[in-house]
């Protein structure tokens, strides 16, 4: 019996981006869609989300495009339309991609509970699964799993910590 050669691993690109709350990290493949986006205080958690969502990845040094560089530039300028104009891949379980894109259309300047969350997408029992899905996801900012809170309306995790979540929200205008 022939032995299984494994696929070749994902090739992405790793750029990096000054913005006032860190240096972000911005990971594109090849048609320049954002896969990752996270700071450069959690790269290592940063490539293990990306191990398990493509299996083996290649990063290498690799310009982000312009247009969304300048696209997250104008955002934390002050633009919060922006996110919107940022192409992006993920990879998940069909549950991650249904709490991922749900995330994307929570508007900037509001907030939603996890168990609003599960309910808008017609689970309202899977408030844990919601919370598991949202701490993996892998393009913070623009799939805004900031904007969830708790269902007394306190600030819970943050992958890129509390300080991070409490500056987002009020940089949308959010009192917090």
């Amino acid at each position: 019996m022939a032995a299984r050669s494994a696929p070749p691993p994902e090739s992405f690109g790793l750029d990096r981006l000054a913005t006032p709350i860190g240096i972000a990290l911005l990971v594109t493949d090849a048609e320049g869609a954002l896969r990752a986006l996270d700071w450069d205080d959690y790269e290592h958690r940063m490539r293990e989300l990306l191990r398990l969502h493509y299996g083996a990845v290649d990063l290498r040094e690799r310009s982000a495009p312009a247009a969304m560089k300048a696209a997250l530039s104008d955002y934390f300028a002050g633009d919060l339309g922006q996110l919107s104009a940022i192409a992006w891949r993920i990879a998940g379980t069909p549950f991650q991609q249904k709490v991922w894109t749900a995330l994307a259309k929570i508007p900037a300047g509001t907030t939603m509970s996890y168990g609003a969350l599960a309910a808008k997408i017609e689970m309202p029992k899977a408030i844990r699964a919601v919370g598991h899905a949202n701490g993996s996801n892998p393009i913070s900012v623009v799939l805004p799993c900031h904007r969830l809170i708790g269902a007394d309306g306190s600030l819970v995790k943050y992958g890129g910590g509390l300080e991070r979540k409490r500056w987002l929200l009020r940089h949308e205008g959010v009192e917090v």
